[in-house]
């Protein structure tokens, strides 16, 4: 890992700039997944049949898979899906709630109503792993927030075939049928819709740089997108009190995505970031993925700031997708954390139960979106209607307003369209 100093408030800045994220040259990706885009558009499920026999390895005759009345999975794992069902169903549940109509000025009531999107495409990637805890991620709020339809894509296996972990927390979320779909073939199909997929208004979910590029040119084309995404990231703030093996048991747990995972480590004292290198160097090897996480690692950063203050600072300029405060005190260290998507508190709150299980969703912006964009919710799944309805007497007592404002701007048809009521 690559070692920095950063002794005070005034570093911040110049530390920031070496923590930019290695810009992607996507030109080349967008002339691979534009053409494929426009074929599906034009050839529908021929082209979608062409692209997984080309990408995936098998020939499919129906891309519909219904999911069974009774999923075949080990029970331990059915129950360990069905605790995180809960707690991630009850997180979500309370977002819901009620605007109270506000009375403007006498006559004028002014309410703003959550309605939900008619059409949603869930794309839960399933390439070195499939990511089952994703399809809870996106299910439970799109089911809570009353998606009426909800198009799930997920790649098949060589034979065909779905992960029954997929499946069932598929089943869990009310989702009946999947669509063995991958790639940039998933989200053409969803953004543009064929015999088979039916197209949707908003897509959602993380997956390679294809799939990146392929959910940012539908965007340009009417279709939602849930945020631009890059590389999973974490950055962990530890004082003399952490746990070195902790720490490294939780940037392993992030290095271990890709090797393209962002990895910062922001320490008080060298002591610390020492003790954790040597933490990183014993675990590393019993990892099944541990060759991943290395090439991660070599390009991962660790900081050494002067104090809690400099490290918040440092965090905030980064805006991380998960940020683990392990310090003393961390609540109040959490208190000055102003950019981030997830933030996990004091040193028994690994990010992997965010991943997972506790209950606030996984999926999150990245790439220092987290300044400006929110991970997802059942709000991410709705739209905001505003209504308003006056009385005459409401109109009577805001028509001057509204005609002055508008005259003064040369729209002498907004003036009028008030004027008229009153002649």
């Amino acid at each position: 890992m690559k070692l920095l100093y950063c002794p005070d408030l005034n570093s911040v800045r110049a530390i920031a700039a070496q923590l930019q994220r290695p810009a992607s040259d996507v030109s080349a990706l967008r002339g691979i997944v534009e053409p494929i885009l426009a074929d599906i558009k034009t050839n529908g499920d021929a082209a979608l049949k062409r692209y997984t026999a080309q990408f995936d390895g098998i020939e499919l005759d129906s891309l519909t898979f219904e999911i069974p009345t009774i999923v075949e999975l080990n029970a331990s794992l059915k129950q360990a899906i069905d605790r995180a069902y809960r707690n991630i169903f009850e997180f979500h549940n309370a977002q819901i709630h009620e605007e109270a109509p506000v009375e403007t000025m006498k006559g004028i009531v002014c309410y703003r109503k959550s309605v939900a999107i008619e059409r949603v495409g869930l794309y839960i990637p399933g390439g070195t792993a499939p990511l089952f805890s994703t399809v809870l991620m996106l299910g439970i709020p799109a089911s809570i927030a009353g998606c009426s339809e909800i198009v799930l894509c997920t790649p098949p296996d060589k034979l065909g075939n779905i992960h029954p972990a997929i499946q069932y927390a598929a089943q869990k979320c009310g989702i009946k049928k999947i669509t063995t779909l991958g790639g940039t073939q998933a989200i053409g199909a969803m953004a543009f819709g064929t015999e088979s997929v039916p197209s949707v208004y908003k897509i959602f979910g993380p997956g390679n740089p294809y799939v990146t590029v392929a959910k940012q040119i539908v965007q340009t084309q009417g279709v939602a997108i849930d945020m631009p995404a890059g590389p999973s990231e974490v950055l962990i703030i530890a004082d003399t009190s952490a746990h070195p093996a902790f720490v490294a048991a939780d940037l392993l747990a992030q290095a271990e995505h890709g090797i393209d995972s962002q990895v910062v480590l922001v320490c008080t004292n060298a002591e610390t970031a020492n003790a954790v290198f040597e933490a990183l160097n014993k675990q590393i090897i019993a990892l099944p993925r541990g060759h991943i996480a290395a090439k991660a690692l070599e390009n991962s950063v660790t900081i050494i700031a002067n104090d809690l203050n400099t490290a918040c600072a440092i965090s905030n300029a980064y805006a991380p997708e998960h940020l683990i405060i392990q310090t003393d005190n961390a609540s109040i260290v959490a208190g000055k954390i102003i950019n981030a998507g997830s933030v996990f508190i004091g040193h028994f709150s690994p990010e992997s139960v965010g991943d997972y299980a506790s209950g606030t969703n996984h999926t999150l912006p990245t790439q220092g979106f987290a300044r400006a964009y929110s991970g997802v919710s059942v709000e991410s799944f709705t739209k905001k209607i505003t209504f308003q309805q006056l009385t005459e007497q409401g109109l009577k007592n805001i028509a001057q307003t509204v005609i002055t404002m508008a005259e003064a701007e040369g729209l002498q048809a907004h003036a009028e369209a008030v004027r008229v009521r009153f002649e």
